[in-house]
């Protein structure tokens, strides 16, 4: 059952895939107005989403081990989060912030968001070092 839900998925997402290529083709060579390229867009958007939350969820009913480990990811990224936004601040003055058109909270939560992709990165890039350091002795 389980090789077959895969194959199944395996087949929409090809499908969706090509859909997503043939939108975008038909989009630059004007034959696709803006209007109905959004509209189209936001439509697949919402198939994401969907298939986003419905994924985890079949996951969690088929192997309710595994929730565990994502419960203990999802933790782990709320304090990589919170760290980065205790770290993050506003670099700017007052005068610099008007001329950006933005504010001291935007700046700090563009430095958040800076300080979580490079803590992120660096831990993908210490798990493949360490997976490629200990495959051997397994």
């Amino acid at each position: 059952m389980k090789d077959k839900i895969a194959n199944v998925t395996k087949w929409i997402l090809y499908i969706l895939l090509a859909f997503v290529t043939l939108l975008g083709l038909l989009f630059y060579v004007h034959v696709l107005s803006v209007g109905s390229y959004i509209s189209l867009s936001i439509l697949l958007l919402l198939f994401g989403v969907v298939i986003m939350i419905v994924s985890p969820v079949y996951g969690f009913i088929s192997h309710p081990k595994n929730a565990l480990k994502l419960l203990a990811s999802l933790v782990l990224l709320v304090v990589i989060v919170i760290i980065s936004y205790s770290l993050a601040g506003n670099q700017f003055s007052a005068l610099r912030l008007e001329e950006m058109k933005t504010t001291a909270q935007v700046s700090k939560l563009v430095g958040m968001g800076l300080y979580a992709t490079y803590s992120l990165f660096g831990i993908a890039v210490l798990a493949v070092i360490f997976s490629f350091v200990i495959k051997p002795f397994k």
